[in-house]
């Protein structure tokens, strides 16, 4: 690119010497033309009044010397005596010597002023038609008239103005001008004599001086010359200014160009290809030196959120205030933007952990500052993930690989923080590959399997509906917690497909049930909601499966809200349109559910797991749970207890006013079908009855709780998500 401006820009001085140089040759060419044609147009002009002034004066006989006698001549022509013959090297052609009186010479001169007769010399028609040696004496003959004065008759161009005679009316001066623009001084002037029938029979040749006339015409031309060269100088600069234009549009495109191909055209930061070059180079350097060096892969968090909240625009100011505040904290390491939210830094002249991790935390606390666009404050949050080269094996990739791993772990430690690279990552990310490709074959061949968790109403004990829990059945390495791919589902965007499965399988299963009472809960992640499309793809499964929509119901956590809330609650009031009910899960857990409850009337409220375990044993627990209880049946809202594992849990809930519980006391995920057969067996429901009479659970009734409570480690482990996978 360099090259290609310094051949463009030669090329272009060239083009403007040279434009120059024209434009200097022209003005200069243009002055010497019009002095030539100002000198000739002028004589010319002066010698056409002659004839008529020698008729005046008297002078006719002398001036028509050379017609014949038998021609008319007004006063009558006599022929001068004074014949002598000039020979050179051929004998047969002799110069006349007829010359003007001396009373004619005497008029010519003062009527030619200020040009100065200098020689002159009556020719004849027949003398003029015998050539250029005619030509060349009679020039030798002038030589010798002008009494060594310095004229080169020679090149005054005798021979071409006697070719003329019988071509011009009137008399005709012939002035020479070299190559270079010189006037010669000294020129011929010619007066065609014709007789009474407008024959040419000769001429009255006059060698004449023109330093005077060319002198008084100077003044002219040079006026002349000086709008000439103002209007070349204009049209020059007219042009130069078109050219400038044109180059500097060019020149500003490449460099446009040019920065464009370095760097991004958002933040003005290098870009990757920048990035990785130099990354590269350091690599090398640090190999010979035997030094370390760092890289930092830094993420924006939630960055689509922001965009879909406030718009693109915004987010594109939002990332330049990013980009400012990484160039401060990383003013003496090279930052770059390497893709849409996600910035790097490489770090060589600090190489230690200790500094390494003082410079991320400074980051961090960087974006505490308020970040206000529009009036409008949005909170910044960023993940740093660090790795370090510590030897000369290194490569660009590796690294970036490493620090990229580690900001993974940094995104899924609670974001707004950073993480070193560790060894232990790569089995990490090699072990999230192979769930990815696992979860891949899964939907393809259906290795997945759908089960159910009751819920049970408080107010009359009967079975109220299921929720939908999704697991899966590896063929080599058996049942895979919800925990472990559900989060790598959702990193890949296989989440999705996973959740259309789980909810038109759900609405199909529920479809076929023989109680037709039964409702069917189907969680709803925040990776997987797409606002503006999730209420077409709940219309779709409940057209396929021809399941009455009151019987569905969606459960959305308030992640979903916080990420886009009018788009978000747009859509659910679509879906709730259908038919469907909506249910906000794990409620208490956020920091700002009332705000949510007043932007969305839910139709039900499920209390996390966590409030419920603390059940009774602690006072706070307590309060927040009757809390919230009292606040759905202030809005007119079911309340569901997740996690109910024992009677004592059971009594305080229906004491608070709950309606619904689900948890293990009532039956873990399993088959509708086996939770028949389970309730068949083990009823809780009469324990249920004679808690609500007597305030205490009966010997089975604790019997059975403790059985539930005793179950497996693993089943026990499984939690709830706040997604289609949750388990009970």
């Amino acid at each position: 690119m360099k090259n290609g401006s310094a051949r463009s820009s030669t090329v272009v001085f060239s083009v403007t010497m040279a434009l120059v140089l024209l434009l200097a040759f022209g003005v200069y060419a243009s002055n010497r033309m019009l002095t030539h044609w100002l000198l000739v147009r002028n004589i010319e002009q002066t010698a056409a009044l002659v004839p008529s002034a020698v008729v005046s004066a008297g002078l006719t006989d002398d001036f028509y010397s050379m017609l014949p006698e038998s021609a008319p001549t007004g006063a009558g022509l006599r022929l001068k005596t004074e014949t002598g013959a000039a020979e050179k090297s051929d004998k047969s052609i002799r110069i006349p010597d007829l010359q003007m009186s001396e009373k004619l010479l005497s008029f010519m001169s003062a009527a030619l002023q200020p040009s100065h007769v200098v020689a002159n010399r009556f020719v004849s028609l027949t003398d003029i038609e015998q050539g250029p040696r005619f030509a060349d004496l009679l020039a030798a003959a002038f030589s010798k008239d002008t009494k060594g004065a310095t004229y080169d008759i020679r090149r005054l161009g005798l021979q071409t103005a006697l070719e003329q005679v019988e071509l011009k009316t009137g008399p005709y001066a012939d002035v020479e001008l070299t190559w270079w623009g010189k006037l010669e001084a000294a020129s011929f002037l010619i007066f065609p004599q014709r007789d009474t029938e407008g024959m040419v029979r000769g001429a009255l040749v006059v060698l004449l001086d023109n330093t005077k006339r060319i002198e008084s015409l100077s003044i002219i031309t040079l006026i002349s010359s000086g709008v000439i060269a103002a209007l070349c100088l204009a049209s020059f600069l007219f042009a130069a200014f078109l050219l400038w234009m044109r180059f500097h549009d060019q020149v500003k495109t490449n460099r446009d160009i040019e920065f464009l191909a370095h760097h991004d055209a958002l933040t003005g930061l290098p870009n990757r290809a920048v990035f990785n070059a130099r990354l590269n180079e350091s690599l090398r350097l640090a190999h010979a030196k035997a030094s370390n060096m760092g890289v930092m892969l830094i993420d924006v968090d939630k960055f689509k959120e922001i965009n879909d909240t406030y718009g693109h625009a915004t987010g594109d100011i939002f990332l330049q205030i990013i980009a400012d505040r990484l160039r401060a904290v990383y003013s003496d390491h090279l930052v770059a933007r390497l893709s849409g939210d996600e910035f790097a830094v490489m770090i060589q002249s600090v190489s230690d952990v200790a500094r390494l991790t003082k410079l991320a935390s400074d980051m961090l606390a960087a974006t505490k500052h308020p970040c206000v666009i529009d009036g409008k404050e949005i909170k910044i949050s960023l993940s740093i993930g660090i790795a370090r080269a510590s030897d000369g094996n290194w490569r660009s990739s590796r690294l970036l690989h490493c620090a990229d791993l580690a900001l993974y772990r940094a995104k899924h430690s609670g974001r707004s923080t950073f993480a070193w690279y560790t060894p232990e990552m790569d089995a990490d990310a090699l072990k999230r590959k192979e769930i990815e490709a696992g979860l891949v074959k899964a939907l393809k061949f259906d290795q997945f399997e759908l089960l159910f968790q009751p819920q049970y109403s408080l107010t009359d004990n009967q079975l109220k509906a299921y929720e939908s829990l999704i697991r899966w059945e590896h063929p080599t390495k058996g049942s895979i917690s919800p925990d472990i791919f559900i989060p790598v589902a959702e990193d890949s965007g296989l989440i999705e497909a996973i959740g259309d499965w789980v909810l038109t399988r759900a609405c199909q299963e529920a479809a076929g049930w023989p109680d037709k009472n039964l409702r069917i809960a189907v969680n709803v992640s925040a990776a997987q909601f797409m606002a503006g499309e999730t209420h077409k793809k709940v219309a779709r499964a409940l057209r396929e499966s021809g399941l009455d929509p009151s019987r569905l119901e969606i459960e959305i956590t308030e992640s979903l809200l916080i990420s886009n809330t009018d788009a978000v609650v747009e859509t659910l009031n679509q879906i709730r349109d259908l038919g469907v009910s909506i249910a906000m899960d794990d409620f208490g857990t956020g920091y700002s559910s009332l705000s949510y409850l007043s932007r969305f009337p839910f139709d039900k409220i499920k209390i996390d797991r966590s409030f419920i375990h603390n059940l009774g044993k602690d006072a706070g627990t307590d309060a927040i749970v009757t809390s919230i209880i009292g606040l759905g049946r202030s809005l007119d809202v079911l309340i569901t207890a997740e996690g109910v594992e024992n009677q004592e849990q059971v009594t305080l809930l229906r004491a608070a006013g709950c309606n619904l519980v689900q948890g293990y006391l009532f039956g873990r995920p399993g088959s509708v079908e086996a939770h028949a057969d389970f309730m068949a067996r083990n009823d809780p429901r009469p324990a249920m009855a004679h808690t609500k009479a007597h305030g205490s659970a009966t010997q089975a009734g604790e019997a059975e709780a403790k059985a539930q409570v005793e179950a497996t480690d693993e089943d026990r482990n499984e939690q709830p998500q706040p997604s289609v996978s949750a388990t009970g």
